[in-house]
């Protein structure tokens, strides 16, 4: 059983212009209480075909990481667009949101993207060079994939357990997205107690880091 689950992501400013900051309301629960922070990613795959286009856009470490459910604001700068192909910047693209434990990825929620002209008369003839102020990116939160990963959330008690050396780690299990992740277009009222405190100082929707 996982120690933390997330109970609802919420894409704020969705639609919105290529160039603008990524912000996801994120809320989880914990169901036992975690020795050290909990990591989360958030990844823009660049290119279906090459993941050393794959940029990493934000990681922040959320702790501490209590008995309770919890919610905040994951907000990420955009890709950087020298860091992607021309050809692949319009088109359908894959977002990927992460969370780890002690360098242990034990979740993954995956979304198509897909960016376009926000004129009719630019998508029906697209310029040869790519006009970034004019691309609207759309994330299609109706489907998320989730993957679950098995990890061991507490390897302090497995160094100094003297029972025999536990068996080979399941396969990674694929759960039923809309029950884990309904969809929710707007952001919760604000509750502070469910807030946490400011983090510490292809395509393929499988697609590894």
């Amino acid at each position: 059983m996982s120690a933390v689950n997330i109970t609802n992501v919420a894409i704020l400013d969705n639609p919105a212009p290529f160039l603008s900051p990524f912000q996801f309301e994120i809320s989880y629960e914990c169901v036992v209480s975690l020795k050290d922070d909990i990591e989360w990613k958030l990844i823009y795959v660049g290119s279906a075909e090459d993941e050393t286009y794959d940029q990493l856009l934000e990681s922040v470490l959320v702790g501490p990481v209590n008995v309770g459910n919890y919610r905040f604001v994951l907000q990420a700068d955009p890709p950087d667009p020298s860091k992607i192909r021309e050809e692949d910047i319009i088109g359908v693209t894959v977002l990927l949101l992460t969370c780890s434990y002690m360098g242990q990825e034990f979740i993954r929620v995956g979304y198509y993207v897909n960016n376009d002209y926000d004129n009719e008369q630019l998508r029906e003839e697209p310029p040869q060079k790519v006009l970034l102020d004019r691309v609207q990116r759309n994330i299609l939160t109706d489907k998320p994939r989730v993957t679950k990963f098995p990890i061991n959330f507490h390897p302090e008690e497995t160094e100094h357990s003297e029972q025999p050396a536990a068996s080979p780690p399941e396969q990674p299990a694929e759960i039923n997205d809309q029950e884990q992740l309904p969809p929710q277009e707007q952001p919760a009222e604000s509750n502070e107690q469910n807030k946490i405190p400011p983090p510490s100082p292809s395509p393929s929707l499988d697609k590894p880091e």
